[in-house]
């Protein structure tokens, strides 16, 4: 019997730690299934693991060692109330995605699963910040607008080196994921290391609520929108379509596509709001997986509201996922200009799968391409204008980013 079935909505998002805890960006589909888990007392090498013995692929996998040490701990292991079964198949499977080491392919337990989801629906709690692992290091993605992370300090690209002392090193991302994550009102200490400084530093967050508005409107100049999109989530298309309407009333004069520290979101959210600024049914981002036959290209609607008002894409290495699909997409069509820093780089593709008990896997199944033809994974999106941001600049709450967008936008 098939043990999982398909919600098929796609997304990206990132691999996100929303620090109330979870890790996801990319590419996915996502799917479900309603069987029971695993009898603690009917676990057994045949029952458990048959179809591991004999993959359908036809290579073989000799499970006897892992067996062994099932036994020994049975057996042997001193305290023989931790010996939960169902968390040592948890473990287990665990282990064997990490073998794959692809920090976007993991497995969830059931608690991690259903946090996973309310990631996606906006719905969180604990410091609001999105993290993900490269080269071994838990790695801040942004702190999201708002946030407990943000108003500590919190900056795109931090390493969070500690966190209540112990070392992120020696952990998991879901160790990782569960000393981060609390309840609100509650403190977790993070000791981080930050570029152009020598020593690491503490920052204390105290947890709370995480409501996320995706969509933000200003207008700094007359004529001139800045429109800031944070994330790509369930309430973003009707939030981004409210602004647009305002806009629209209005005389626009050149618009600001802000997507910094944006880590992603539903695939479909992108090609939204490309439909909104690209003319013609043209490509919005191609998806290919391993087996060519299976390759998709996604296109946008052909009914654009601001095909020719003058814009600005802001990005900066917080910008990743879906974020990445809309900025290079707007580049590659010339459709505007992309101003600030080099993204993130994450143009992998991940599907994710429900199981039976409620825990899921979400694996690397393909990779996102722009119109173009170019992967950005663990490059990037190289900006048109290169426009820094300087620790002073977020200290002292400036904007030099924004503020180089608004006079390309005069000067036009």
């Amino acid at each position: 019997m098939k043990k999982f079935q398909k919600f098929g909505k796609y997304f990206l998002v990132f691999a996100i730690i929303f620090l109330f805890g979870w890790e996801s960006a990319s590419y996915y589909i996502l799917k479900g299934s309603a069987e029971s888990g695993i009898d603690q007392e009917e676990i057994s090498p045949v029952a458990a693991f048959s179809s591991l013995i004999a993959p359908t692929d036809g290579t073989k996998a000799d499970l006897k060692v892992f067996w062994d040490v099932w036994d020994l701990l049975e057996e042997n292991y001193i305290d023989d109330h931790a010996l939960d079964k169902q968390q040592m198949i948890y473990g287990a499977i665990h282990g064997m995605v990490a073998a794959l080491e692809d920090p976007y392919t993991v497995y969830m337990n059931p608690d991690e699963t259903v946090e996973f989801t309310q990631s996606l629906d906006g719905r969180l709690e604990g410091i609001g910040a999105e993290l993900t692992v490269r080269e071994q290091a838990l790695v801040v993605v942004t702190p999201l607008k708002g946030s407990p992370a943000e108003s500590a300090g919190l900056l795109p690209g931090d390493i969070v080196y500690k966190i209540d002392g112990n070392l992120t090193g020696e952990m998991t991302l879901f160790d990782a994921i569960m000393n981060i994550r609390g309840e609100r009102g509650t403190k977790v200490v993070l000791t981080i290391l930050r570029d152009g400084r020598d020593e690491p530093f503490d920052l204390g967050i105290i947890r709370d609520t995480i409501n996320i508005e995706s969509v933000y409107l200003e207008e700094p100049e007359e004529g001139i929108f800045w429109l800031s999109v944070y994330q790509f989530n369930d309430n973003t298309t009707p939030e981004f379509e409210e602004k647009m309407n305002e806009i629209l009333l209005k005389e626009p004069k050149g618009v600001i596509l802000d997507l910094r520290n944006n880590g992603g979101g539903y695939l479909e959210i992108a090609v939204d709001i490309l439909s909104d600024f690209l003319e013609g049914e043209i490509e919005a981002v191609t998806i290919k997986r391993r087996d060519s036959g299976d390759d998709e290209t996604l296109y946008v609607d052909g009914a654009p509201r601001l095909p020719h008002v003058p814009m600005v894409v802001l990005i900066n290495d917080g910008s990743a996922s879906a974020s990445e699909i809309v900025a290079g997409a707007i580049q590659d069509y010339k459709r505007g200009i992309v101003l600030g820093q080099t993204s993130f780089g994450k143009g992998s593709v991940q599907e994710v799968d429900q199981l039976s008990d409620g825990s899921s896997i979400r694996l690397t199944i393909a990779r996102w391409f722009t119109p173009n033809g170019t992967n950005i994974d663990d490059v990037g999106i190289t900006p048109d204008i290169e426009v820094a941001m300087t620790d002073e600049d977020y200290e002292q709450d400036r904007d030099p980013q924004l503020d180089a967008a608004i006079e390309y936008l005069k000067n036009l």
